[in-house]
């Protein structure tokens, strides 16, 4: 590759003959990494236009770093970054200067600093990666999915493509989740009702923001998907964690002047405990009661391959104050960020007018090539694979966990792709995760899930979407051998 010539220039205030300018323009460059090895620098003549000097100064500024070996010379192909480099550099590097702006005073409201879950970028490297919600690549149908993108790629698809849709979506994939996705959770909706996101917590961010000010009180569950307590802090609105039992969050227990309540309760996070039809009546009754609103997030119920899912809180809701969120980056696979929002109309036009004035709308392309994978049968070709996938993987870790006395906290009994672990008391699992981690173990902590300064630290969450099943027993006795060397309680046989 050749280097651009607009990324060098001269420093005004430089020090120097023009040649000696050009050449330590050049070295530090490179020195800096911003010039690689093999990258081919502007000929002399390029160089001396856009600089305004005479081709000769870039010649024998190139001939000096040539002579120091920091570049070479191809005959007639040009010069290039030579891979003799030399270190320590000839001239001294460029210092960092601290900037003259104070930040902890300009920064008006921090973003930074929660606690956040965290992902190695090279899980899949780890032989016993006990994540939640990466992509199976042996699971995932890429053919089908390249495709569908090649499809959207085509002439007929150029104006879904290229369009800038301002607060719209692509229609297609509207009309195939009014059709298609939400009656299977029991909900109807016009298209003026459905708003396309970035997934999921984009469809939160977005809730958030309309539906919540700083005299407004929310109430969600503890513990809880860490990134929507961010999200609610973010908005300075009063926020009550509400502790969750076996059935998720108790009605009863959330408190009077709650303006939005929000839940999961088809698979609580992380708990995951499936809310029971009578507590959704009792929940539903419980908004109306104190006139608050109901945010639903329904992740995860495609995975519902013990028993058939529950029916949506939102298909029981007749006063219209259910907001119910989806996610197709769950189930096909999370770089996609691509979700929705359902709700009455009003809500869902301010929800559209503050996306748009954020981000528009999601591609188009995206959006076209989602609505062609779900349309033509793909995915639900791809849940039911990976159904039977996880429905056995959920089997062999069962039966490694009971093997060697692991205790599970929670677990759905519809499915879903985790559990949800308590180690003895005592045990840090951040420290035991890091310990883990050297033997080629992942687990994820589960002190972020819950609200409050000093959160209990014992429990942590196993995945099993992302592990063939014949390594889980393995990896599940490497976590039960750490658990028991370190346990006050003694070892776990």
């Amino acid at each position: 590759m050749t280097l651009p010539v607009e990324t060098f220039f001269l420093k005004p205030d430089a020090h120097g003959t023009l040649q000696q300018q050009i050449q330590q323009m050049i070295a530090q460059g490179i020195l800096s990494g911003r010039f690689k090895k093999r990258e081919k620098l502007p000929s002399t003549r390029k160089l001396a236009v856009h600089l305004g000097v005479s081709r000769i100064t870039v010649t024998i500024a190139y001939t000096e770093l040539l002579a120091n070996d920091y570049l070479a010379s191809k005959g007639r192909s040009g010069y290039y970054v030579s891979e003799n480099a030399p270190s320590p550099p000839a001239f001294s590097a460029t210092p960092e200067r601290q900037d003259a702006v104070d930040w902890t005073r300009a920064i008006g409201q921090k973003f930074s600093g929660a606690a956040t879950l965290s992902k190695p970028l090279d899980w899949a490297k780890y032989r016993y990666p006990f994540i939640y919600g990466q992509a199976d690549p042996t699971l995932f149908d890429h053919t089908n999915w390249r495709l569908c993108a090649l499809q959207a790629l085509g002439q007929k698809d150029f104006t879904s493509l290229t369009t800038d849709y301002f607060d719209q979506d692509d229609p297609q994939l509207i009309e195939f989740i009014g059709r298609h996705t939400l009656p299977r959770r029991g909900i109807t909706a016009r298209p003026e009702q459905i708003l396309i996101t970035l997934g999921a917590q984009n469809a939160l961010w977005l809730t958030t923001q309309v539906l919540l000010t700083q005299r407004r009180n929310a109430a969600l569950e503890d513990p809880c998907y860490p990134a929507l307590r961010d999200i609610l802090s973010q908005s300075r609105c009063h926020v009550t964690p509400v502790r969750v039992d076996q059935d998720g969050i108790p009605p009863d227990a959330i408190p009077p002047q709650t303006d939005v309540i929000f839940t999961t309760p088809s698979h609580q996070c992380p708990t995951n405990a499936t809310m029971p039809m009578n507590r959704r009546r009792a929940l539903l009754n419980r908004a109306r009661d104190l006139d608050a609103l109901i945010v639903e997030d329904d992740y995860e119920f495609e995975m519902s391959f013990l028993k058939s899912p529950s029916p949506a809180l939102k298909s029981l809701d007749t006063d219209g104050r259910v907001v119910y969120v989806g996610s197709f980056s769950k189930s096909l696979f999370p770089g996609l960020r691509l979700g929705y929002l359902v709700g009455s109309e009003p809500f869902i036009r301010e929800a559209r007018a503050l996306r748009a004035s954020v981000l528009r709308h999601p591609p188009g392309h995206i959006q076209r090539t989602a609505a062609y994978f779900l349309s033509l049968g793909h995915y639900d070709a791809l849940i039911r694979r990976m159904g039977a996938a996880l429905q056995e993987r959920r089997k062999v870790m069962e039966e490694a966990i009971a093997a060697r006395n692991l205790e599970i906290s929670g677990r759905g009994f519809y499915g879903g792709s985790s559990f949800w672990m308590l180690a003895p008391t005592g045990i840090d699992t951040e420290e035991l995760a890091q310990r883990l981690r050297a033997k080629g173990v992942l687990i994820e902590p589960g002190h972020a899930f819950f609200s409050g300064e000093q959160p209990p630290h014992n429990y942590y969450r196993l995945a099993y979407s992302s592990i063939p099943s014949a390594r889980i027993s393995a990896g599940v006795d490497l976590i039960a051998d750490e658990i028991a060397a370190t346990s006050p309680t003694g070892p776990i046989y």
